[in-house]
């Protein structure tokens, strides 16, 4: 669709730039006001308006993803997601992995690039040591591992979405997000949250169509692509170290994007503030986090944004089991750390403001 824009001295990556930069923008802002999470959804102390919030987003997700797709304005049967070999390893030891990063470091990625633009060191050295991972994994010395466990596959035919089951796309999108929306509907959050996260659900169709469809050039094309942070945190901090070598495109607009809308958010609203580790314990704990996430959102295909919140939309069986492996990780690392906190007999030390709260 493009190039009937008539944009003749603006290509398609050029485009994209502008695009993901908007789109990183209003997640910004709108994951700073609302707090999105999936960490705090899970293990919060305050979960269940937390996963209110997020599955509210993930409704509004399915539903305008799927009917993007119902009008034919984009489609994935080519997409990495609708692979028919299922790399099922990878995904759930990877997802296993992200999830336990997480609450390492008491935020996914998306939460922590919200608190960077907030003022929060911490964030922004967990950022830059999972963008360093995730880019060993893709194509650096962690590399063979990620082929080593890609290797080990189930072939799942046709049946590599929801809507080849009985029933079909609508059917289980309808299943999805009506089952989110009343969970969200019950979790007593105040409706102008709900709002908000509703917005931020509305991006990812949003996402899909722009690059998927408006921004589709048959001479110049670019991948389709959504909310999500491992592929574009890599992007990232290949562009900053070689922008000379290599154009801009999408992903590092998405996260600048992101960081500078939270920067607004939180100087509108008297948030931001600076805040670092406080101690060589803390700051361990929070590397080994990055690390795990760095190298789980590879190897699964995405993060609680790109395998979840715009995997999930698709009916994709693998951004099904991405997310359900990374739950399951984030709620087995908090049972070994609560009970690693009650057995040591120490007192547990008074609460204080930490990422992803």
């Amino acid at each position: 669709m493009f190039e009937t824009l008539g944009f003749e001295d603006t290509t398609a990556r050029e485009a994209s730039v502008l695009f993901g930069l908007g789109l990183g923008l209003a997640f910004g802002m709108l994951a700073q006001i609302t707090r999105f999470c999936l960490r705090r959804a899970l293990v919060g102390t305050d979960r269940r308006a937390a996963l209110g919030v997020w599955l509210s987003a993930l409704a509004v997700a399915v539903l305008g993803t799927q009917a993007a797709v119902a009008v034919g304005w984009i489609g994935f049967e080519d997409h990495r997601f609708m692979a028919p070999e299922l790399p099922i390893a990878a995904i759930a030891l990877g997802g296993l992995a992200f999830g336990a990063g997480m609450v390492l470091t008491r935020g996914c990625v998306s939460r922590l690039t919200v608190l960077a633009g907030g003022g929060n060191l911490r964030a922004v050295l967990v950022l830059l040591v999972f963008a360093i991972t995730a880019h060993a994994t893709l194509k650096g010395v962690l590399a063979p591992l990620r082929t080593g466990l890609g290797s080990l596959t189930v072939e799942l035919g046709s049946f590599t979405s929801l809507a080849a089951l009985p029933g079909g796309a609508w059917v289980w999108a309808g299943l999805i997000a009506g089952g989110s929306l009343l969970y969200a509907l019950r979790s007593g959050v105040a409706p102008l949250p709900l709002l908000g996260a509703a917005a931020i659900g509305l991006l990812v169709p949003l996402g899909w169509v722009g690059t998927g469809f408006i921004l589709f050039d048959e001479f110049d094309p670019i991948a389709m692509e959504s909310l999500s942070f491992t592929s574009p945190m890599s992007e990232t901090l290949f562009f900053t170290v070689a922008s000379s070598a290599v154009p801009a495109g999408f992903g590092p607009a998405l996260v600048g994007g992101v960081v500078l809308g939270a920067l607004a958010a939180s100087l509108l609203r008297g948030q931001f503030i600076w805040q670092s580790f406080e101690g060589a314990a803390q700051t361990g704990r929070y590397l080994a986090g990055a690390v795990l996430m760095g190298v789980g959102g590879v190897l699964a295909g995405g993060c609680t944004l790109g395998a979840g919140l715009s995997g999930v939309p698709t009916l994709s069986i693998a951004a099904l089991l991405a997310l359900a492996s990374i739950a399951l990780g984030g709620v087995a690392m908090n049972a070994i750390l609560s009970r690693s906190l009650s057995g040591s007999g120490a007192p547990r030390p008074r609460r204080q403001v930490q990422p992803a709260e």
